[in-house]
C-alpha cells in the first residue's frame, strides 16, 4: 500500500520493479502507477526489456524491424464498425517529443483504451502547425536520437514510426492517422501539382479571377524558374513541361519529381529555402493558391485592402473575408484545400458540384493510401469533416464525388483493408451551422463509422451538456454512425475553455471508460491535467503546441519549452482505480449483456446502467446523491476523491433500495 505522503515520483523510485513485473506477468494492462510525466522518460533499454518480458522476445525482434508489419488487432474485421464502440487517446507527438515516446505513453494506458489518434505526422509549414503539411515526409522533428542510438538501422523519422506502430499493435492497440485535406498554403505539393489547388490571381487588394487556367499559368512560372535555376538535386531536365506535370507519369515518381523541384529529403533548409524562392516567384506573377473556410457560406471572398502582414521578404500577405460572413465563418489563412470541385465560372467563387476536378481526388486517394500501407494504420480521423458546402444539404443521392474523406475511406477498404475505420471531425452542430443541411445526414452520407460530437465543450451536468448527451445516446441508438463520449481533445486543452474542467473530470472519465454502448476519446495529459481554477502557464495546454509560436508579442499563445505535465496525481489515482476495476472486473462482462436503470436526459441526472453482474452509477449533476447500497456491494466509489459526481460500481446481488 502505497503512503499517502509518497508522491508519485518516490512511489516509482521505490516499486518500480514489483509494477513492472505486474504488467509483464500480464497481472494488469498497464503499468500501475507510473505517471506519463515519468513514462516518457524511462530510458529505450528499460522500454525494450519490458517489451520482451511482456511479449517476448521473438515478437519484439519482429515489432522492431522496419521491413515488418504486425498485424491489426481488428484485420478480421469486416468493415470500420468496430470504431463505433473503441475508446480513444489522442496523442500530439510534439508534446512527448516523438514516436518512441509513443510508446513509453501508452505503458500507463490501460486496455480499457484500445486505441490511438495521432495529430498529423507530415513536416508542418507556417508557424509549424502540424495541420498545415508542407510535404509528405514525416516529421523530422519526432525522430528519436535515444532509438537511433540503440537501434542504429531506425535512423529515419519513418522507420521509426514504422516500428512504433508494430508495437502499438503488439500491444493490442489500433493506431491512425490524421487525414486533412488541405495543405501549407505554399506547400511543396502546390507547385508539384498545381492543377489540384485553387489558384486565384490578384492584383494588390483585388481578386482577379479564380480561373482553373491560373494552374497551368503556375506551371509556367515553375518550369521556368527550373530552367533558370537548375533542378535541386543537380539531375539533368531531358523531358518536357507536360511530361513533369503529367499527373499520371509512370516514368517519373512524385518523389523523383520533387527532388527536382527542392532536393533531397535530409536537406531540409535547403528544400524550404527553394520553396521560399518558388513562392516568391509565383508571387510575382500575381497568384496564391486561396485560403481554407469553414462553415457556411464558404464562398465568395474578397480581400481587406488595409488589413495585411508584410514578411521579411517584402511581401504583403492580406486578411480574407466573406462577402457575407454567417456566425461560424471562419477564414485559415495559412492553410489551402485540395480543388475537389470547379468552380462555376472564373469569377464566380461558387463550386460548380456537378464538375469534380477528378485528378486532385485521385491524389489525395492514392496518397493516404500509400501512407495507410507504409505504416499499417488502422483508421483515419478525418479532418474538418463537417464541411458540407451544398447549399441545398445533402443529396437525396450520394454520388461518388461527394465528399473527399469518404472517398479516401472507401478508396482504402477498397485496397485490401476491409477493417479501415473512419472517426470524423465534427461537432454534431445544429443544421445549417457548421455545414448546410442536417449534420446527421452528412454523418451518414460519408460513411463515418463514429464523429467526436461536443461533449468536450460544456460543463458536466450544465443544460448544454445534458441536452448534447441526451441527443448522443438517441443518434447512437438510431444512426449509422456513433458520437463519442469525449472528455477532452487538443483543441479544447485550451486556456479559453478552462472552465468546463474544473470540476467532474473523474466522472467524465468514469463514463469514457464503462459506458459501452457510446465510443469514448480522451486527449493525452487529461488524466493528470490540473484544474486549472486560474490560468495557467501557456506550456500547460497541448493547444498551443499544435502549433509552435515563438514570438513572445503573442502572448496568449507563445511557448518557451516543452510541454508541462500537469500535476493533478489525485485525479492520476483516481483514474489508476478506475483501471483496476476495469482490468479486474470489467472484461469479464458480456458486453452485450447491457441494460439501462437510469437513462440520462435534460432533465435526468442520474446515468445508470447494467452490465452483466455489474452496475454503474453516475451522478452528472454536482450534489445528487446515489442510492444506500451494502459496503461489501461496492468495487469502486469515488466518494472519497470527490463529494461531488459521485460515481460508483457495484455487484447487482447485493444492490438495495432506490437511486433518488
Amino acid at each position: 500500500m502505497n503512503s499517502p505522503d509518497q508522491s508519485p515520483f518516490d512511489v516509482w523510485r521505490n516499486s518500480h520493479f514489483d509494477l513492472k513485473m505486474d504488467y509483464t506477468g500480464h497481472r494488469t494492462s498497464f503499468v500501475h502507477n507510473l505517471i506519463p510525466e515519468i513514462a516518457v522518460n524511462l530510458g529505450v533499454f528499460d522500454i525494450l526489456q519490458i517489451f520482451a518480458q511482456k511479449f517476448g522476445s521473438e515478437n519484439l525482434n519482429r515489432a522492431l524491424d522496419s521491413n515488418y508489419k504486425i498485424e491489426s488487432p481488428v484485420k478480421n474485421c469486416n468493415d470500420g464498425s468496430w470504431l463505433k464502440t473503441s475508446n480513444m487517446v489522442g496523442v500530439n507527438i510534439r508534446t512527448i517529443g516523438n514516436f518512441f515516446n509513443l510508446v513509453k505513453y501508452l505503458l500507463t494506458i490501460g486496455s480499457n483504451q484500445d486505441s490511438v489518434h495521432i495529430l498529423p505526422i507530415w513536416e508542418p509549414g507556417v508557424v509549424a502547425s502540424l495541420y498545415g503539411k508542407t510535404s509528405w515526409n514525416i516529421n523530422p522533428e519526432f525522430f528519436s536520437q535515444e532509438l537511433k542510438n540503440a537501434i542504429p538501422h531506425l535512423d529515419t523519422p519513418a522507420k521509426q514510426l514504422k516500428v512504433v506502430v508494430n508495437l502499438v499493435h503488439l500491444m493490442g492497440k489500433t493506431i491512425g492517422m490524421d487525414v486533412i485535406p488541405h495543405t501549407d498554403r505554399f506547400s511543396e505539393l502546390v507547385f508539384l501539382y498545381p492543377e489540384i489547388f485553387e489558384w486565384a490571381e490578384r492584383s494588390g487588394a483585388k481578386l482577379l479571377n479564380v480561373s482553373h487556367d491560373n494552374a497551368g499559368k503556375v506551371e509556367n512560372v515553375v518550369w521556368k524558374f527550373l530552367e533558370k535555376n537548375g533542378s535541386a538535386n543537380g539531375s539533368f531536365i531531358s523531358y518536357s513541361k507536360e511530361f513533369f506535370f503529367d499527373f499520371n507519369n509512370p516514368l517519373l515518381s512524385d518523389a523523383q519529381k520533387l527532388e527536382v523541384l527542392f532536393g533531397r529529403i535530409e536537406d531540409t533548409n535547403g528544400r524550404l529555402q527553394r520553396r521560399l524562392q518558388l513562392m516568391q516567384q509565383v508571387l510575382y506573377a500575381g497568384f496564391e493558391t486561396l485560403p481554407v473556410t469553414m462553415a457556411p457560406p464558404y464562398r465568395c471572398l474578397n480581400l481587406v485592402e488595409n488589413d495585411y502582414i508584410m514578411d521579411q521578404m517584402g511581401n504583403k500577405w492580406y486578411n480574407y473575408q466573406f462577402d457575407e460572413p454567417e456566425g461560424m465563418s471562419r477564414v485559415f489563412g495559412p492553410l489551402t484545400r485540395y480543388k475537389f470541385y470547379h468552380t462555376k465560372s472564373d469569377t464566380n467563387q461558387n463550386l460548380d458540384f456537378s464538375k469534380p476536378n477528378i485528378p486532385a481526388w485521385e491524389y489525395v486517394c492514392r496518397k493516404y493510401l500509400a501512407c495507410q500501407q507504409e505504416f499499417n494504420f488502422d483508421f483515419m480521423r478525418g479532418d474538418m469533416a463537417h464541411v458540407q458546402p451544398r447549399k441545398d444539404g445533402v443529396p437525396k443521392e450520394i454520388g461518388e464525388y461527394y465528399d473527399p474523406l469518404k472517398a479516401i475511406k472507401k478508396y482504402v477498404q477498397k485496397n485490401g483493408v476491409a477493417y479501415f475505420g473512419f472517426f470524423a471531425e465534427t461537432f454534431i452542430a445544429p443544421p445549417d451551422t457548421m455545414g448546410y443541411g442536417v449534420e446527421e445526414d452528412h454523418l451518414e452520407a460519408i460513411e463515418a463509422d463514429s464523429t467526436l460530437g461536443d461533449l468536450q465543450a460544456s460543463p458536466v451536468g450544465s443544460e448544454l451538456f445534458m441536452e448534447n448527451l441526451e441527443k448522443y445516446l438517441d443518434l447512437a441508438e438510431t444512426r449509422k454512425f456513433a458520437p463519442n463520449f469525449t472528455m477532452i481533445t487538443a483543441d479544447k486543452d485550451d486556456p479559453r475553455f478552462d472552465e468546463f474542467y474544473k470540476k467532474g473530470n473523474h466522472l467524465r472519465y468514469f463514463v469514457g471508460t464503462f459506458f459501452p454502448e457510446m465510443p469514448s476519446y480522451m486527449s493525452l495529459g487529461f488524466e493528470v491535467r490540473n484544474p486549472h481554477l486560474e490560468r495557467a502557464i501557456n506550456e500547460e495546454y497541448t493547444k498551443l503546441y499544435v502549433f509552435q509560436i515563438t514570438d513572445d508579442t503573442e502572448s496568449d499563445k507563445v511557448t518557451h519549452g516543452p510541454f508541462v505535465w500537469g500535476k493533478n496525481f489525485g485525479l492520476f489515482q483516481e483514474i489508476e482505480k478506475m483501471k483496476m476495476v476495469f482490468d479486474k472486473h470489467f472484461v469479464q462482462q458480456n458486453q452485450n449483456d447491457f441494460a439501462w436503470i437510469s437513462k440520462p436526459a435534460k432533465d435526468k441526472f442520474l446515468m445508470s446502467w447494467r452490465i452483466g453482474n455489474l452496475v454503474f452509477e453516475a451522478a452528472l449533476k454536482p450534489d445528487l446523491q446515489l442510492s444506500s447500497v451494502d459496503s461489501s456491494a461496492i468495487i469502486y466509489s469515488s466518494k472519497e476523491y470527490s463529494e461531488e459526481h459521485w460515481c460508483r460500481v457495484s455487484v447487482i446481488s447485493h444492490l438495495s433500495g432506490n437511486n433518488s
